[in-house]
Parts: C-alpha cells; structure tokens; sequence
C-alpha cells in the first residue's frame, strides 16, 4: 500500500470518529421540551423517563430551603399545575411568575424531580427607555 493511500485511510478513519463522536455528543442536546399541559396529559407515558417541562412558577408555591440547594413549587401551565422539587443550584433570579425549564424525571406519582432549572431573565427581553445620548 502506497504511503498518500494510508494517509487517505488514516484521516477518513480519523474524519469519521470525529463525525460520530459529533453526533452522539450533540443528540443529548436535542431534547426537546413538553409544557406543564403535555406532561399532566400524558403522565402514563412520560412515568419514569427523563424530559423537559416548560411553565411558569405558580403563585402561591414556592418554596425554597434556607441553603437554596432545594426548591419545589407548582409549574403552571395554560390549565394544569405539576408539582416540582428541584435539588442542586439554584438561579438567583428563581422567583413566582417567571417561566422557567425544569430538565429531570418524571416520577409515577405525577411529580417532575428537577436537576436542572433554567430561567428567562426578564431584563435581557424588556425594552428600555431609549438612550438620551442618541439623536432624533
């Protein structure tokens, strides 16, 4: 064998790992979210499986532990409500009222237990008063 054809087989060996360690890592990553309505609606289904809820923190519900390393409250959706108890870091601008994704599993029970809580921060969206300094 010719030394430029193991060069060709030694990088599309190499091209081809890569690709595939590529797709596996980034599959993870595609999951996609339910919203609290979904999950309620097909709790048989999602029972024991790992997955993404989308909702509004309820009014009313939440509760976090002095430490902060625990928070549960109600996700709202459109009609329905879903319990949550999330462990592990919390985002400091965890509050009721605001939506947030909660990735974790859905227990038998009707229960979601979060590992991971990501929140919209409101300011990044909201328009601001317009800048003195800019012209008419």
């Amino acid at each position: 064998m010719s030394p430029s054809v193991k060069l060709a087989v030694g990088a599309g060996i190499i091209v081809g790992a890569t690709a595939y360690m590529g797709v596996v890592g980034a599959r993870a990553s595609w999951k996609y979210y339910v919203t609290a309505d979904e999950c309620v609606a097909r709790a048989d289904e999602l029972a024991n499986s790992r997955i993404r809820v989308s909702g509004g923190v309820a009014a009313g519900s939440l509760q976090v532990a002095p430490d902060r390393s625990v928070a549960s409250f109600d996700l709202q959706g459109a009609k329905e409500r879903l319990p949550v108890v999330c462990s592990g870091p919390l985002p400091d601008n965890l509050a009721e009222g605001i939506d947030v994704v909660v990735e974790g599993t859905f227990e038998a029970g009707g229960r979601l237990r979060g590992d991971k809580l990501l929140t919209r921060c409101a300011s990044k969206y909201e328009t601001g008063p317009p800048d003195a300094r800019e012209g008419p």
